[in-house]
């Protein structure tokens, strides 16, 4: 390591020497001297701004450092809306990292985790080194600049790792290593950030800018990379915690060389964050601007959904969500023509478009080409719920009493849910996050009797199947991505509802909880020469993401399990819908599940997943290239009663080209009614289910039971579809009565039945009422209570119930835009 010190030291006097020799120092000095002053213009008036630098050991070193941390810890307060052009592609990268940290660890193969340590450890050091042997060697031969590079990369290494540190034991988080790697904060490690890559990055982003060039840059730059890399390929940190780390180091060294570079010694300007903005009035073109989705849960479906079937909205898409923010303010254009200007404002209509156009006010400025430039706080909330006596939990093989929720845990007794999301968007990036505490009770394993006819009727193993309690918090969903010309792609954690009705669409909703994929969308309807004559306008969408939780699989004959399948299984999928009429949506879309042991994720794999549903080779039966679902539906405003009464229907195949001819779908077909007559502020909605038995197959055995894959269509244990199950029917069914748009209160009856030939069959009955309301214009509250009796003698002998209360206080920051401020 001492060679390679020496090596650098030399290199960068070697570099200073020259550039001595060869040009005459005072014009350029001047000139850069004045260029270093301007970069330093915007520069907090608390920290010198290159002046009287300072840049001495001891007392001015320590007064630099406290400067440096103030800084820090106080620039989110003095952030202005250009600083997203840079802050929000990070964050959204970032975001995504967080997300697919897991998966992206155990890519890495074990050969090359001891190797990676060595070279990371070594070339960490050899940074530290040439920040000593720069400071010392530069104060022997009175070379200010070199002695100056020394100082400054200690102070960067300095406050990066300190902040590090501190920031390791506030997350705590454990280490790729350790914690089954699955990377969750606030249980006891020192994971998050890289220290290392702090250091490498302070010394390297000095280095570069005190030597500009070509050759230091590529040097410094790339084995500060080099360290970044080889944290997470030696399983030392996750990505993100390396990446983060990278970037406080970067931070630091540009704050630091900032403030107190003397210009006079030569060395490059590092300018500012803003990187420029659109000059004039440029109207921009809306369908080149990120946006992000509107979550599954947020009231504003509901809206639109009654906009929809009174007629004030006719191109949405409603078998397709979740729908983009810009998409919801294109459609609430639609809806102020439809309306037209003379509309009466007491109408049900008119208020709910009123209270949409307020949430989507600065989508609508986009619309009209205004720039898209902005960090929301979108809200801050907290559920209190409390469950008494015995819930059901296991939607796979009995039910389950909370449905729809994102998978969040719970138990009987005290549960919480205390969560933030925001989202922002700048030109044609947008970044979503919603992240959340979540506690739940433990729930206990069933009886070995029950867990014996679970394996019966699954074919797998007995195991238990108790549920730790909960106390953790939870990436509900986060992503980013970027859009061109309305075609949106994004990665990361996403929530689906791909179908017309409420209850739960049969593909996929967001009963489960969401997993990382990469999803490609056409946010908005487009025409296809010819084939939209016919059909009318078209949106599609695909996804491709890995799934959690699958403990057994079959590989040929072999039965794996119990444990943690490795490799977990992909899931891949696509929907399209038309508008042949304005009345009338038909959608079809379908998804499979493939890969996993002894059957790899490759590219002929990956084909055959669209089109092969047999078995194939002598030895490998049950081992289906892939377990197919499809799905088709139907909605239809009635013509005659177009703003009263609109008939909808989803269904279902398993390994079949379309529900549509099959001689075994099933079908989850709805009714819904925007007002009923005479009494306007009322809606009244309900969908029936109904799985068919095979008489080829077992019951519970075709649809979310699947041959391969014998911890079902599911994630994390949890129905990727709808909540009614294996071998089961049902129905549910919803009046509510609307004072306002927010304003609701809404009374649910929901009853489920499995067969008997099912694992001995059950029957569950819930009635539930919830109340929302709007006390402020940014704050929320809303209760909810359901009453549950469900008898799975399988389960407990007898008719069991439970009592669930919750109680949600909501806060929504104002409506109105940072970026208009």
């Amino acid at each position: 390591m001492a060679l390679w010190i020496f090596a650098v030291v030399f290199g960068f006097v070697l570099a200073d020497s020259q550039a001595h020799a060869q040009t005459d120092p005072q014009p350029p000095l001047l000139g850069l001297a004045e260029k270093q002053s301007s970069s330093h213009e915007n520069q907090p008036t608390f920290l010198p701004a290159g002046e009287d630098p300072e840049n001495r050991l001891l007392t001015p070193f320590m007064k630099h450092v406290a400067l440096d941390q103030k800084q820090f810890w106080t620039a989110p307060f003095h952030l202005h809306r250009e600083d997203a052009r840079l802050l929000l592609p990070f964050a959204a990268f970032t975001g995504a990292l967080f997300a697919g940290d897991s998966w992206i660890s155990r890519q890495v193969p074990v050969s090359q985790v001891h190797r990676s340590v060595i070279l990371s450890n070594y070339l960490t050091y050899s940074f530290i080194g040439v920040t000593g042997a720069s400071y010392l060697w530069g104060h022997f031969v009175h070379n200010d600049r070199l002695r100056e590079t020394g100082l400054l990369a200690g102070e960067a290494a300095f406050n990066s790792v300190a902040t590090a540190y501190l920031l390791k034991a506030v997350t705590q988080r454990p280490r790729p290593f350790q914690d089954n790697g699955n990377g969750t904060f606030f249980q006891g490690g020192s994971s998050f950030p890289s220290e290392h890559a702090a250091i490498a990055w302070s010394v390297a982003s000095v280095v570069a800018h005190e030597y500009p060039g070509r050759l230091t840059e590529l040097a410094a730059y790339g084995l500060a990379s080099a360290v970044t890399v080889t944290r997470v390929t030696g399983k030392q940190h996750f990505a993100s915690d390396a990446v983060i780390g990278s970037a406080l180091g970067w931070y630091f060294a540009r704050q630091i060389y900032r403030a107190h570079h003397d210009p006079e010694l030569g060395g490059a300007g590092w300018g500012n964050f803003d990187v420029g903005s659109d000059i004039g009035e440029k109207v921009r073109n809306p369908e080149n601007m990120g946006s992000p989705y509107v979550p599954i849960d947020s009231w504003v479906y509901p809206a639109f959904n009654r906009l929809i079937a009174l007629g004030a909205v006719q191109s949405a898409d409603l078998g397709i969500r979740p729908w983009t923010r810009m998409e919801c303010a294109r459609l609430l254009e639609e809806a102020r023509e439809q309306l037209g200007d003379d509309a009466d404002r007491d109408s049900e209509a008119e208020k709910t478009y009123h209270a949409l156009a307020e949430e989507f006010a600065d989508e609508t400025r986009g619309q009209n080409g205004e720039e898209n430039l902005g960090v929301h706080l979108e809200s801050v909330y907290t559920r209190l719920m409390g469950i008494s006596g015995s819930p059901l939990r296991d939607g796979y093989h009995f039910g389950e009493t909370i449905t729809n929720d994102y998978g969040r845990p719970y138990g009987a007794g005290f549960n919480n849910v205390t969560g933030v999301s925001g989202y922002a968007d700048t030109g044609p990036f947008f970044y979503y996050f919603r992240g959340e505490y979540q506690h739940a009770p433990g729930v206990p394993s069933d009886s070995p009797y029950t867990l014996q006819a679970i394996a019966n009727a699954d074919l797998t193993l007995p195991i238990p199947n108790a549920i730790p309690s909960y106390d953790r918090f939870r990436i509900v969903e986060g992503a980013f991505g970027f859009n061109f010309h309305n075609l949106q792609m994004s990665v990361g954690k996403q929530g689906w509802w791909l179908g017309p009705g409420d209850s739960g669409p049969l593909l996929l909703s967001n009963n489960a909880e969401s997993f990382l994929m990469l999803k490609l969308d056409n946010i908005s309807p487009y025409r296809v020469p010819l084939l939209s004559d016919v059909l009318g306008p078209i949106r599609t969408e695909y996804f491709l993401g890995q799934l959690s939780g699958t403990q057994f699989e079959l590989n040929g004959t072999t039965l794996l399990g119990p444990g943690n399948i490795k490799p977990q299984p992909f899931v891949d999928g696509f929907k399209i819908s038309f508008k042949p009429t304005s009345n009338l949506e038909i959608g079809m879309g379908a998804t499979a599940m493939f890969a996993g042991p002894g059957l790899p994720f490759t590219l002929p794999n990956f084909i055959k997943t669209f089109y092969s549903h047999t078995n194939e080779g002598p030895t490998v039966t049950g081992n289906n290239p892939a377990k197919r679902a499809s799905a088709a539906d139907v909605s239809y405003r009635v013509p005659h009663l177009r703003d009263w009464l609109t008939f909808y229907c989803d269904s279902l195949a398993v390994d079949e080209v379309s529900p549509i001819g099959s001689s075994r779908p099933v079908l989850n077909p709805g009714i819904y009614m925007p007002q009923l007559p005479k009494l306007h502020k009322f809606e009244l909605r309900a969908e029936g289910i109904h799985e068919p038995l095979y008489s080829g197959f077992a019951p519970g055995f075709v649809y979310y039971g699947l041959r391969r894959y014998r911890s079902g269509y599911t994630n994390d244990g949890q129905l990727l579809g709808n909540w009614i199950g294996r071998a089961g029917r049902g129905g549910q069914a919803w009046l509510t009565y609307s004072s306002s748009p927010r304003n609701k209160f809404e009374l649910g009856y929901r009853v489920q039945e499995v067969s008997t030939r099912f694992i001995g069959g059950g029957r569950s009955v819930d009635y539930s009422a919830r109340a929302e309301k709007m006390v402020t214009r940014e704050f929320g509250v809303s209760g909810f209570l359901q009453y549950e009796q469900w008898n799975f003698p399988l389960l407990v002998p007898g008719r069991q119930t439970d009592f669930t209360t919750s109680f949600q206080l909501t806060f929504y920051p104002t409506r109105q835009s940072n970026k208009h401020k």
